[in-house]
């Protein structure tokens, strides 16, 4: 987690947030580091943080650079769903916690994950090949289950239409949200959807980094889609701290969710 992601959480200034992570980072609560130069120092919480907190998680893993983009971008959709950018949310479930329920072998309860279609009836705990969990799941003031997916790089066609079909097969969830770069992998994404029968569950929204700047990245080798999505609502850019914005802080800028409108045909 990043301080400005905490500052969007907890409503706060940047300054403010680095300052707590610091106290928190001091005590042993947390750890700090710097995968990249150019990026800002990350954070993740210790096992003696986890105590404090009486969380039954296992401590995350390092920070692995190879994920480092996406598991920023999936902090920042969850930031802001806890702050309520999307509306009233009584439920939002990371994968993390999804993965823990489901490896802890309590078989007498659904699982969070979706069950690839030809799996069979076998049961594979902590998010084994049989299950595939999305990067958030949220429920509605209304109950309706909305599963959220941060594409940042397009998947093959058949482990793509794979991971569709299961949730074309679970009626649990009201809708599934795509966040993609490119109007071509929206597109794709939506035929995909439609040979496999979830098109009227589907929504694909587009969404860029800000500065056009994928974490991890170069400065020069930063990304600009081919394209941009107008920031209309300057209050919904996933990242936006309360009191100040840092500029070196990469965040991912998304037209407003229809998570709240689930019921609604979402495939265009």
């Amino acid at each position: 987690m990043l301080a400005a992601q905490v500052a969007l959480l907890e409503g706060i200034g940047i300054d403010a947030a680095r300052r707590r992570l610091g106290a928190l980072n001091r005590a042993g609560y947390l750890t700090s580091e710097r995968l990249y130069l150019a990026e800002p120092q990350a954070y993740a919480v210790t096992r003696a943080g986890l105590g404090v907190g009486r969380s039954d998680l296992r401590a995350p893993r390092d920070p692995d650079p190879a994920t480092y983009a996406h598991d920023v971008g999936v902090t920042w959709l969850t930031a802001a769903a806890r702050r309520g950018l999307f509306g009233e949310l009584p439920q939002v479930i990371s994968e993390r916690r999804m993965r823990s329920e489901d490896g802890r072998g309590d078989r007498g309860r659904e699982t969070h994950g979706v069950r690839y279609i030809g799996s069979g009836g076998g049961w594979s705990g902590g998010g084994g090949r049989r299950l595939h969990y999305p990067d958030l799941t949220v429920v509605t003031a209304s109950g309706h289950r909305v599963a959220f997916e941060l594409e940042l790089h397009q998947k093959g066609v058949a482990r793509r239409e794979r991971i569709l079909s299961a949730y074309a097969g679970d009626p649990r969830f009201d809708a599934v949200v795509y966040l993609v770069r490119t109007p071509a992998e929206r597109r794709t994404l939506e035929a995909s959807a439609r040979r496999v029968g979830l098109e009227d569950r589907l929504r694909v929204q587009l969404f860029r980094w800000s500065g056009d700047h994928e974490p991890g990245t170069p400065r020069a080798a930063g990304r600009r889609p081919s394209s941009r999505v107008p920031n209309r609502a300057p209050s919904r850019r996933v990242g936006a701290a309360r009191d100040q914005r840092p500029t070196s802080t990469p965040r991912p800028a998304l037209r407003r969710t229809p998570a709240a409108r689930p019921t609604e045909p979402v495939s265009r």
